[in-house]
């Protein structure tokens, strides 16, 4: 069986000319920064507050991005402590022009709840928890 993404949709964009390094391929950078995003989509509305990005870990690139590929980020909550969420985010892309699918990369992104002083507060736990494990 082929391999599926796990988690949810959190972001989806297409790679385009101005993200690219000088041999035309997507820089990590431009990535990693979706991928961000897309994990603290998943940990606000899972802490129903602000949250801000602590660490990151685990990043492993598989196979370059191209210009015209079609970018989505997976998220999950992996585990929810009193006021962080450890969240696993994998990356897929869909080729350009052939339509292949492949993950290209992964990472772990520890997100932290804060108030609007930016002090860590405790996640909320009124919503069913997530976890897929």
């Amino acid at each position: 069986m082929p391999e599926q993404p796990r988690g949810e949709l959190v972001i989806q964009t297409i790679a385009m000319p101005k993200d690219t390094n000088p041999n035309g391929d997507i820089f990590g950078g431009w990535l990693t920064s979706q991928m961000d995003l897309g994990s603290a989509i998943l940990a606000a509305k899972t802490a129903q507050a602000r949250v801000v990005t602590v660490a990151m870990e685990g990043m492993s690139f598989l196979q370059p991005v191209r210009v015209g590929d079609t970018v989505r980020c997976y998220a999950r909550v992996d585990r929810i402590g009193r006021t962080s969420m450890t969240i696993p985010v994998e990356v897929w892309v869909t080729r350009f022009m052939t339509g292949e699918d492949h993950r290209v990369t992964h990472g772990v992104f520890t997100l932290v709840a804060v108030d609007e002083t930016g002090k860590p507060i405790p996640v909320k736990r009124n919503q069913p928890r997530m976890d897929t494990n």
